[in-house]
């Protein structure tokens, strides 16, 4: 057995085709024939019925699923011996919320390639529930989000600090008012972020622990379409305090502190315990994990 025919086998699962195989793997349709049959031989059963369409027996479906985590092992290996002696390279999957990726990911990112450019990274905005699912299921590489669980299978390390602080337009009638107690929010218009995000399950905790049933006029996905609608005034909202930095700084919003809410929240890398970290990933974790908090807490 060869790799060569492990990965013979794969493409025909995959097109159902010889030919097809073939020619996907630059084999003439005879030499995919010779190592499916060498195959079938060496271990003595039919792993392939080749009525058309062909298709795996049920034997060649137990094999199919061993031979790709040989695969996998094999490029494993081949990966962990070519970082022995190569500078960090490779392809970083990176997951967080649209918030984290507007306010802190330019500057970050920017740091690290401009030190490590043959490092790439690609980047998908999500929920921070989802980005716990996204990196156990090996669908991203790392996540950077709110650190609201934990889960025996993930790693994760706090990267700073955040809070969630009530917004208002600057013709807000509380606009005027830097502080305002838990009872201002009976009675004004909100606008919230949608019930399966972290600030909104804060949010309701905090509801529910005052008694307060909230009057809510809009729910959105995200904070930058949350802070386009407090901007015209069409309600106040309660979302992360880094999230407004720029537009406390301009004026276009306020922020109403209100004691009962301040706790903070951490903000952290999330990333899958005990898988190898290529020299790529490495590298970005140990970048990110070094950096102070101000590096993503500056509002600039």
């Amino acid at each position: 057995m060869n790799i060569s025919q492990l990965e013979t086998l794969i493409m025909i699962s995959k097109t159902m085709s010889f030919r097809k195989a073939g020619e996907l793997l630059n084999l003439t349709q005879p030499a995919v024939s010779a190592q499916i049959k060498s195959l079938e031989d060496e271990f003595k059963t039919i792993l392939i019925d080749r009525n058309q369409p062909v298709t795996l027996t049920d034997r060649g479906a137990v094999f199919l699923e061993h031979a790709e985590r040989i695969l996998e092992v094999v490029e494993e290996l081949r990966q962990r011996l070519y970082d022995l002696n190569e500078t960090p390279q490779g392809h970083i999957a990176l997951g967080t919320t649209t918030s984290i990726a507007i306010q802190i990911l330019p500057r970050v990112l920017s740091y690290f390639q401009d030190q490590f450019p043959l490092i790439k990274t690609s980047i998908q905005s999500m929920a921070s529930s989802m980005i716990y699912q996204q990196v156990e299921n090996g669908l991203i590489d790392v996540g950077i989000g709110y650190l609201i669980e934990r889960n025996p299978n993930l790693s994760t390390s706090v990267l700073y600090y955040d809070f969630f602080e009530l917004v208002v337009s600057p013709t807000h009638p509380l606009a005027s008012q830097p502080h305002a107690t838990i009872e201002a929010l009976r009675e004004i218009p909100l606008i919230l972020l949608s019930p399966d995000t972290v600030g909104r399950k804060f949010v309701d905790d905090v509801f529910k622990k005052h008694q307060i049933v909230p009057h809510v006029v809009i729910e959105l996905s995200s904070s930058e379409e949350v802070k386009r609608m407090v901007e015209i005034n069409l309600g106040a909202a309660i979302i992360s305090r880094l999230s407004v930095t720029s537009e406390l700084r301009t004026g276009t919003l306020k922020l109403i502190h209100i004691p009962e809410l301040e706790v903070s929240h951490p903000v952290g890398v999330i990333y899958k315990s005990g898988r190898y970290l290529n020299s790529a990933m490495q590298q970005f974790l140990s970048d990110l994990k070094g950096m102070p908090e101000t590096n993503f807490t500056s509002s600039e």
